[in-house]
């Protein structure tokens, strides 16, 4: 259902150059955000009644981001370059972390952090919709499969 989305990219747009306070004021940095965002897609729930009528993300693909946040964290970024060279002691530094119970701790905490921050950003976008009179369109074209 991506035509639906297709129809509102300059209202991303926009909610993204609103929403950016609140990114910056997060745990997150930008890029992590953009890693984030792609791991998303938007749903809407019970497109056919007005009053129940939300925009949901469907955060499933969340967790296998967060490996990519961490090489951004330490400076590599997806697919940098980093090599085997600058990741040389965050392997052991990693295991020691995982020994002590506190790897997985950290990383789940940074799940739950980046679940509602999409949350927040759904309903921004859902607020934004309807304060532009287009949330009745959108709804329609998502239960339409546009």
């Amino acid at each position: 259902m991506s035509n639906w989305t297709d129809r509102i990219v300059s209202d991303r747009m926009a909610v993204d150059r609103e929403f950016s306070d609140r990114v910056r004021a997060s745990e997150f940095t930008n890029q992590e955000w953009g890693l984030i965002m792609t791991a998303i897609e938007f749903e809407i729930e019970h497109p056919e009644d007005p009053e129940r009528a939300r925009i949901v993300p469907d955060t499933e693909n969340l967790p296998q981001m967060m490996p990519e946040l961490e090489k951004v964290t330490q400076g590599m970024g997806p697919g940098g370059s980093g090599g085997t060279g600058g990741d040389s002691g965050t392997g052991v530094l990693d295991a020691i972390r995982g020994a002590l119970g506190m790897g997985d701790g950290n990383e789940e905490e940074r799940l739950d952090a980046a679940e509602r921050l999409v949350g927040e950003y759904a309903d921004a976008l859902q607020a934004h919709l309807e304060a532009n009179d287009k949330w009745a369109e959108v709804r329609d074209a998502y239960r339409d499969g546009e």
